[in-house]
């Protein structure tokens, strides 16, 4: 590979850094042409994108970004792979667990980034996919906003004593 292909390809690398918020590197030694495509059959259906690439590359364009990876550069050794989301820090982890059901214990989880948090360790793994996407805690928060009105209109539509109770009571409040 000469410098040229090279530098190229941290250019694209720093850019999906830039771009993606969310971001897992794995372990991806042992994995055979057969298994690769296979993971990358579910990372596509997913929703993420998966790659893999020299940890030396992959450092060069972390470190073009500026921020603060350091603990992500003790991780990168062996053969690495990096897997992108947009939408969700979740995703990946997902995807992880989804190919392990078939093929246990591969790819290992070398370290995370999800918005800036750095994550270190496949022991991590669980806890990463259990994390609720920003649309879904929006959806419980929305959720536990309408219970309060929900009840009121049920006890309402739940019978003419019901109703005839409440306004009664509100009459006796008054008074």
């Amino acid at each position: 590979m000469t410098r040229e292909e090279k530098g190229q390809i941290i250019e694209v690398l720093a850019e999906k850094f830039a771009n993606h918020a969310h971001f897992y590197i794995t372990d991806a030694s042992g994995f055979t042409v057969a298994q690769v495509n296979a993971f990358r059959r579910i990372c596509f259906h997913t929703g993420v994108e998966y790659g893999v690439y020299k940890n030396t590359l992959i450092r060069k364009a972390l470190e073009k970004n500026g921020s603060n990876y350091e603990p992500v550069f003790k991780a990168l050794h062996g053969f690495s792979g990096v897997i992108f989301s947009k939408e969700s820090g979740n995703l990946p982890a997902r995807a992880i667990k989804e190919y392990r059901k078939k093929h246990e214990g591969k790819p290992v989880l070398k370290a995370a980034c999800i918005d800036s948090d750095i994550f270190i360790g496949d022991e991590n793994l669980n806890m990463l996919s259990d994390l609720k996407s920003k649309n879904e805690l929006i959806g419980d928060v929305i959720a536990l906003l309408q219970s309060p009105a929900k009840n009121v209109i049920s006890a309402l539509l739940s019978g003419p004593h019901k109703v005839a109770g409440i306004v009664k009571a509100l009459e006796e409040r008054k008074n």
